[in-house]
């Protein structure tokens, strides 16, 4: 069947890339399979990040088909797309359906995108990771490939006003070296190396990142450890659960 809506919705993209200047450095598209299912699962700092996930396939070929929650689906805009971009709706009270989806379209041959933090992690640090991702690569049998962004959080996160006009700024897209899954006993061995590479993935796109926060008032988008004001992962445990940040912080 023919690609009707994806190839617009990519020039699309490719336009507000050029408009804004954005700074992109796409580094291991290469690892991406030209042919064949795999599984990219990305870290997830912001809201744009399939956009840009999705550019680092883009190299070989492959458009990514990921994973969203359905509310996506059912909206009166987004909806229309990412139905017409074949991307795969999850329901989390009927998880296995999704999940039964995605495992047959990567048998078909299908890349498909996962962010098995679930959400956007507050502290723009690797939170546990979900092994949906591990247990999709392993049954049918694709490489599961780590996925790094870094710089996406600076357009538009969670509790952020969005900034999409926001000119030069710069992204990295690090794509990480296949897993095999047959190297790992189960899900749960695969899903924490997963969680090791893609840690250290997401650790050098920061350290290597070309920008610094230019003041304390802009310090939000760098995590605590680097010395930026993001909240510490259990700042953001604490946030996701409804909670608030402590004094101190």
């Amino acid at each position: 069947m023919p690609e009707l809506v994806y190839p617009p919705v990519i020039a699309a993209a490719k336009t507000m890339f050029r408009v804004l200047d954005l700074r992109l450095t796409v580094e291991g598209s290469h690892h991406v399979p030209r042919t064949g299912g795999a599984v990219l699962a990305s870290n997830h700092v912001s809201y744009l990040d399939f956009i840009f996930c999705g550019y680092g396939a883009h190299a070989s070929g492959r458009l990514v088909r990921f994973m969203a929650k359905h509310e996506v689906f059912a909206h009166k805009v987004s909806g229309p797309l990412m139905r017409g971009m074949k991307h795969i709706p999850v329901n989390r009270r009927a998880g296995a359906g999704s999940y039964s989806t995605a495992v047959d379209a990567l048998r078909r041959g299908e890349v498909v995108g996962v962010f098995p933090e679930a959400t956007i992690s507050r502290s723009f640090t690797v939170k546990d990771l979900k092994n949906g991702a591990a247990r999709m690569a392993q049954e049918a049998a694709v490489p599961l490939l780590p996925v790094a962004l870094w710089g996406t959080q600076r357009l538009w996160t969670k509790g952020r006003p969005r900034t999409l006009t926001r000119r030069h700024t710069p992204i990295t897209i690090l794509v990480g070296e296949p897993i095999d899954p047959a190297d790992h006993a189960d899900a749960n061995a695969l899903s924490a190396e997963l969680k090791t590479r893609l840690t250290a993935l997401v650790d050098r796109a920061q350290r290597a990142y070309p920008d610094t926060p230019a003041g304390p008032d802009d310090s939000w988008w760098q995590p605590a450890h680097l010395g930026g004001t993001a909240p510490t992962q259990e700042e953001a445990l604490a946030l996701d659960r409804g909670g608030r940040r402590t004094p101190a912080a």
